[in-house]
């Protein structure tokens, strides 16, 4: 018996052997390939009062081409394997650099005459997430706010600390008068005067006021809810999404609105969706939007339109909140949904055209 139990055992090791040896033996070609999803992104400009009224048609021509550029970035990235966590955070610098848009170098002011910015991201694969908030000299928050994911084991920093680590971590840094854009400022200041609040006096470092007040001021509902953003969908089957603001006009007391908060204004996971969203951001975390999206599609098994539907059309317009979102589903499902006269909004997948919009009657 022991001499029958030595030798199966023998027969067992060199039966692990040949297939080792067969398994290390297999090229690339033998080992099974994981299939390759098309990539997708959808963006956002923010929502408010958007009427073909309310601009020339210079003024709408550059809101598209801002579109249209960041959506550009993000589809440059996709089409050469880029993950969508790198998509959509270019997406949204190229949006926080264009001064059309409430976010970055365009933002609002806040009571005191200063810009003060929010962001968040997060990556569906992971769930991990980063967030910033009354951030004031780092002239990219979206990417601080990977920085934040990506270099510290916390989730959401504010205010001066967020600098310092942008600093800390090589970010580059501006002078506040760096966001400072006519068109806001006298906007701004209209806004303070018809409430009969004090103006405070014109930020350090900003250019000389011009002669003549602008020939064109958008309207403080045009930008109500004014934020961007972007969610994608990479070729590995990955979901991300990324937001970001210069929160409402006129703001007090270093009010942080939804995009910053996860699950609120900004959630990712591949086990549902991506969602980045758009409007009056107490309603946007009383409702927790972003993540109710996804939970009604992983937990109810609901189609994303009807997701996104439910919620932005029934249980936010109940309460009485404005505001819209875009989302975007592992399996490739698109959408965007909103309650107001319009959204400045982008997408496109992988061999298709791309669609670029603003009005509610728009496709």
């Amino acid at each position: 018996m022991p001499l029958r139990r030595a030798t199966l055992s023998i027969l067992f090791l060199l039966a692990s052997a040949v297939a080792v040896a067969q398994s290390a033996s297999m090229t690339s070609a033998d080992k099974p390939i994981a299939p390759q999803r098309q990539w997708a992104v959808v963006l956002h400009g923010g929502a408010g009062v958007i009427t073909r009224g309310s601009m020339t048609p210079e003024q709408e021509a550059a809101y598209r081409a801002g579109l249209q550029q960041a959506l550009s970035a993000a589809t440059a990235i996709l089409d050469r394997n880029g993950s969508a966590l790198d998509a959509v955070e270019a997406a949204v610098r190229v949006l926080e650099d264009d001064p059309s848009f409430n976010a970055g170098r365009g933002a609002v002011f806040a009571f005191d005459g200063t810009n003060q910015l929010d962001s968040a991201i997060m990556d569906g694969a992971t769930l991990r997430a980063g967030a910033v908030a009354d951030v004031t000299h780092t002239r990219h928050p979206v990417s601080l706010a990977r920085s934040v994911m990506e270099h510290s084991p916390y989730v959401f920093l504010s205010g001066t600390g967020a600098d310092q680590f942008a600093v800390a971590h090589g970010l580059e840094m501006v002078d506040p008068s760096f966001f400072f854009t006519e068109r806001r400022w006298q906007g701004f200041v209209d806004f303070m005067k018809k409430n009969s609040q004090p103006v405070p006096p014109r930020p350090v470092g900003a250019p000389p006021a011009p002669a003549a007040p602008l020939s064109w001021i958008e309207s403080p509902d045009a930008h109500k809810f004014g934020t961007v953003g972007a969610v994608a969908l990479d070729r590995a089957g990955n979901v991300a999404a990324a937001t970001s603001t210069g929160g409402i006009q006129g703001k007090r007391w270093n009010r942080i609105g939804d995009t910053p908060v996860i699950g609120a204004g900004t959630y990712a996971s591949n086990s549902s969706c991506a969602v980045s969203g758009t409007g009056t951001g107490e309603f946007f975390i009383r409702l927790t939007i972003a993540r109710t999206v996804c939970s009604l599609v992983e937990y109810k098994g609901m189609k994303l339109d009807a997701a996104a539907r439910d919620v932005i059309q029934r249980q936010l317009t109940a309460l009485h909140g404005d505001g819209g979102l875009i989302a975007i589903a592992p399996d490739g499902q698109m959408t965007w949904s909103f309650n107001t006269p319009g959204m400045y909004r982008a997408r496109q997948s992988e061999g298709g055209k791309a669609t670029i919009a603003i009005y509610a009657d728009e496709p």
